[in-house]
């Protein structure tokens, strides 16, 4: 009885081993290795082959390992097992293995044992409980396990009766103890087995959500730091102390206008002050103590070198277990205003100057009643006058027309009034100026040459302003020119402008004059007021184009004037 309960104990170990075999198939492996073989499946294939070794271990040690009371093999309980968990396929394989050891094992060849050995009559049940058997919670899965081993131990203790009547020493209390022994071994492997079982998926559940967790974790991390980086902002993030953590690439880029050998690890472990003068510094630290003891969000000016920065301070929280908001550091948000205040000053100056310009022109006006008065007298003097003082008249009159010239000029450069447009062509308005300019070149002994370009569409133009622009450019030109000079005046299509050039023969101008060209009052001509191209940029831009020059000396003079279509 003793041995028999040796024999019992035995195989449940040899039954109970498919599961605990498994481990050996992860030795070796690394961590993420291992966790990828999990999600491929192979847990469920090294069950089935340490299941087929289990099986195979049990019917040896039934038919070789001595003499056994009952002829009971617990290989069932791994095939149960395989049928349950694994896929159709392996169970059926192992089935087929399970029925294949027994006939090249078993020697001679016996009905009753072939049933009570392999369990076949029982296939049918274990089949059709494997179907569902997945979905399942735990408790139940429990209880089919139990039930169906227990069916099949009881099936299998009841073949042994006829092999009772074969001359064996068992009494009927002792096959009913070892039956009993052999369904409670059985119970204990399998269910044993089956939590294993279950553990491991759990664990493996638990791995491939932990690992899915942590993907999600560095993919939102890489995202949010691609998105910080995107930012048209500087932005550092620092510890309680003011330490620099983090910084963007604009904020490494903002340091390193300053020091070009900056990098971003130079910057990390540094106190945040270094991003401002040290007479600032301090007020930068406040700001951030600031934001870390009381929660405030303060913003300041601060400035490095020739650079105006606003800076924001703002804290960091993080959430504790007990869903309350701790401050563990701030975050420096800078954005570079260089631009918008050197912008802000000349809107200033632009202002001041507006203002000027108005009262200029007020006075102006005022200016030229009186002009017109003197004007009239005068004429009535010069008729009452002798004929040998004309000549004294002729040029008081020519200098009050002069002074009554610049006087409209700039009327009109300061009003710089919204043009009132219509859809026009260029070419109509060359060719009204035409007889005009040819009588103003004949007058010299210069000519005139025009070269429009028939695809020029219709503008919205303002007539009379660009009339001016084009009598202005062209008497320049033609000012500009000695005797036999030649004025072309171009039209043409350039990408999507039409472009209108003005281009004379005369000496050309130097470099350094032609940047200050369209200054207000600057002139290369002896009696010029130097407002008549000032007064050409003023209405090419209220047409929102554009008027370049391009000059050779000893060439000549080309003025580039670009309307949008």
């Amino acid at each position: 009885m003793v041995v028999a309960l040796k024999d019992i104990l035995l195989q449940v170990l040899l039954a109970g081993s498919a599961v605990f075999l498994i481990p050996l198939f992860y030795l070796g492996l690394s961590r993420q290795a291992a966790a990828k073989v999990e999600r491929n499946g192979v847990m469920l294939t090294s069950l089935a082959l340490t299941s087929a070794a289990s099986m195979l271990l049990c019917l040896l040690f039934v038919h070789y390992a001595g003499p056994v009371d009952v002829p009971i093999s617990l290989g069932i309980v791994p095939l149960t097992l395989v049928i349950l968990y694994c896929r159709p396929v392996i169970g059926l394989t192992l089935t087929l293995l399970h029925v294949l050891f027994y006939f090249l094992l078993a020697h001679p060849y016996n009905m009753y044992e072939f049933l009570l050995q392999t369990g076949i009559l029982l296939y049918p049940i274990v089949w059709l409980s494997a179907s569902r058997f997945k979905h399942y919670t735990r408790s139940r899965k429990t209880t089919v396990v139990i039930s169906l081993i227990t069916a099949e131990l009881m099936l299998s203790g009841l073949l042994c009766i006829p092999l009772l009547d074969d001359g064996t020493a068992l009494s009927l209390f002792q096959w009913i103890t070892l039956t009993l022994g052999y369904t409670i071994g059985a119970i204990f492997a399998g269910s044993f087995s089956m939590l294993w079982i279950e553990h491991m998926h759990h664990h493996q559940g638990l791995e491939q959500h932990l690992s899915e967790v942590h993907h999600r974790y560095i993919t939102e991390t890489e995202k949010l730091h691609q998105i910080l980086n995107a930012v048209p902002l500087s932005i550092a993030t620092v510890d309680p102390e003011g330490t620099v953590q983090f910084v963007n690439d604009t904020m490494e880029q903002t340091a390193r206008n300053q020091l070009p050998c900056t990098t971003t690890s130079n910057l990390i472990g540094l106190p945040a002050s270094q991003f401002v003068e040290q007479g600032q510094a301090d007020k930068l630290e406040n700001s951030i103590r600031r934001a870390v003891v009381h929660g405030e969000i303060n913003g300041m000016t601060v400035r490095y070198g020739s650079y105006v920065f606003q800076s924001r301070t703002v804290p960091i929280y993080s959430l504790s277990l007990d869903q309350t908001r701790e401050v563990t550091g701030a975050m420096l948000i800078i954005q570079d205003i260089t631009e918008l205040e050197m912008l802000r000053s000349e809107l200033d100056n632009v202002d001041r100057l507006s203002l000027v310009g108005q009262m200029a022109a007020s006075i102006t006006h005022e200016v030229r009643n009186p002009m017109a008065v003197v004007r009239g007298f005068l004429q009535l003097m010069q008729e009452k006058s002798p004929q040998s003082l004309d000549h004294y008249y002729r040029i008081v009159l020519e200098e009050l027309d002069r002074a009554n010239s610049i006087i409209n000029d700039f009327l009109s450069l300061a009003q710089n009034r919204i043009s009132e447009k219509e859809e026009s062509q260029l070419h109509d308005i060359i060719h009204e100026l035409s007889p005009l300019l040819w009588a103003d070149a004949n007058l010299r002994g210069q000519s005139i040459e025009l070269m429009l370009d028939h695809n020029v569409p219709k503008l919205h133009l303002n007539s009379k302003e660009i009339k001016q622009v084009v009598l202005n450019l062209a008497r320049n030109g033609m000012e500009a020119m000695p005797e036999k000079g030649v004025l072309t005046l171009e039209t043409r299509m350039v990408d999507d402008k039409v472009e209108l050039c003005v281009h004379d023969t005369g000496l050309g101008i130097p470099r350094l004059k032609q940047e200050k060209l369209f200054e207000p009052f600057y002139t290369t001509k002896a009696k010029g007021t130097g407002l008549g191209l000032s007064m050409c940029r003023s209405i090419v831009e209220r047409h929102n184009g554009t008027i370049t020059v391009e000059s050779q000396e000893g060439e000549g003079t080309t003025f580039k004037v670009s309307f949008p279509r």
